[in-house]
């Protein structure tokens, strides 16, 4: 994509409404443009990055033997009574009635209409264990909305929902959850923390969060410091025992906000290490809460009926953008890990006056997407210093800037954005060094 034909509204003084690093930058980047209070549009920088996300989240799910399918985001409030929790869940819900008068509401979550679909369509426990899942936007009416995209109002979550026959095969897809949980946030170039979470409204009693590491997270999180030498699972661990990964994740206790809370007879206190995380998912298994009172149950192997057991997942993928912001960027902007970055590569004419610099960096332009390399290529008619700014904002793992003093030489500068290092590189060597 060349940047002169490129809708990237970029900012260079920090926007007074933005309170944190991710709000600021994903401003000044120009990734998003707030809407309402809570509410915003994403940019084609933003939606790239998003869909990356999406992806990475979508290909973890499937890999552990989830289904997609598309709820909608309005639903009928007449569940919502079924299940006792319309009333009960508060002004965050966003109630609404049609030109009939029916009660609607704009879905903060969808317990209530997994399970509706589930017990029209399933009779047998030959059909389970069944796990579906949406990746979809949603609505709570945050009484604060504030930082972006990190406590919006309207946001993309990935949410899904898992059906067994008993309690302790549904044990064994929250396991599966969680095992996918720490693959997603790896391939997303962040390290998770799974802490034991209160269940709050979504009820039951096992629960997880998993919480991000970030200078500016939202809450105090302490854990033991042998965290960091655990392995992410591979890719081939789900049709196995998955209890003794979530023990060995767990066996490092972490907590918030007090440190008492900490105290654990399997743990060194002397090891345990202080941080701000942020949370970017949550786990829930909840038995039959859901399931009994809507009547969710299947014929069992001896012809009784049984309430199926449930859990629900969920990753917030938009807040994900923000909390990846969090944890890695510096003062000159955003850094990308490559797996979620709108391009992999920033191609930099440092002067669009010169005509050799223009075909070398026009012919390098051809070549890198030929090669299929998404890249970004600089072709404006700006100073070297604004370019070389606008891609440190930006973002992109890799920059390859090009003048008519490297152009004698035969070189490129090729600047690794993560560490900061430069160096030179062949002018015909370096579409093969970055394919």
């Amino acid at each position: 994509m060349r940047l002169s034909r490129y809708f990237i509204p970029t900012i260079k003084e920090t926007p007074s409404e933005a309170q944190i690093v991710s709000h600021r930058l994903m401003l000044r980047a120009g990734l998003i443009r707030q809407s309402a209070a809570g509410i915003y549009t994403w940019l084609p920088l933003g939606l790239k990055v998003l869909k990356k996300i999406e992806n990475i989240v979508r290909e973890e799910q499937n890999r552990a033997g989830a289904h997609e399918l598309l709820m909608p985001t309005i639903q009928s409030a007449d569940l919502w009574q079924e299940s006792g929790r319309y009333d009960d869940y508060g002004k965050e819900m966003l109630r609404i009635e049609d030109r009939h008068g029916r009660e609607l509401l704009y879905g903060p979550t969808n317990e209530e209409l997994i399970t509706d679909i589930f017990r029209r369509e399933v009779r047998s426990y030959r059909d389970l264990p069944l796990n579906l899942y949406h990746i979809q936007w949603k609505f709570r009416d945050e009484i604060r909305p504030r930082f972006g995209v990190m406590r919006g109002r309207e946001f993309l979550m990935k949410d899904n929902y898992s059906f067994d026959l008993t309690a302790e095969e549904g044990v064994h897809s929250y396991n599966a959850m969680f095992v996918a949980y720490l693959r997603t946030f790896a391939r997303l170039g962040l390290r998770a923390i799974p802490m034991k979470a209160d269940t709050g409204p979504i009820g039951g009693d096992l629960s997880h969060e998993f919480i991000v590491l970030a200078e500016t997270g939202e809450s105090e999180v302490f854990f033991d410091k042998g965290f960091d030498a655990f392995e992410i699972p591979g890719e081939d661990v789900f049709d196995g025992d998955l209890q003794p990964i979530v023990d060995q994740w767990t066996s490092l206790y972490a907590a918030t906000d007090e440190m008492h809370d900490v105290e654990n007879p399997g743990v060194d206190m002397k090891n345990i290490q202080t941080g701000r995380g942020i949370e970017v998912g949550h786990i829930f298994f909840f038995g039959d809460k859901y399931s009994k009172p809507m009547g969710a149950s299947v014929q069992g192997p001896e012809g009784d009926i049984v309430d199926v057991q449930m859990g629900s997942y969920g990753i917030g993928v938009s807040r994900l953008i923000g909390g990846i912001i969090e944890a890695s960027h510096d003062d000159n902007g955003i850094i990308w890990p490559e797996s979620v970055a709108p391009f992999k590569v920033g191609l930099m004419n440092l002067n669009v006056k010169n005509d050799e610099c223009v075909e070398t960096c026009d012919r390098l332009y051809k070549e890198f997407t030929a090669a299929g390399v998404e890249i970004l290529y600089d072709d404006r008619k700006e100073g070297a210093g604004a370019k070389f700014a606008d891609m440190d904002l930006i973002g992109l793992p890799w920059q390859v800037a090009l003048g008519p003093r490297g152009l004698k030489s035969g070189m490129v500068e090729l600047k690794n954005r993560a560490t900061g290092e430069r160096e030179e590189v062949a002018i015909d060597d370096i579409v093969a060094r970055l394919s």
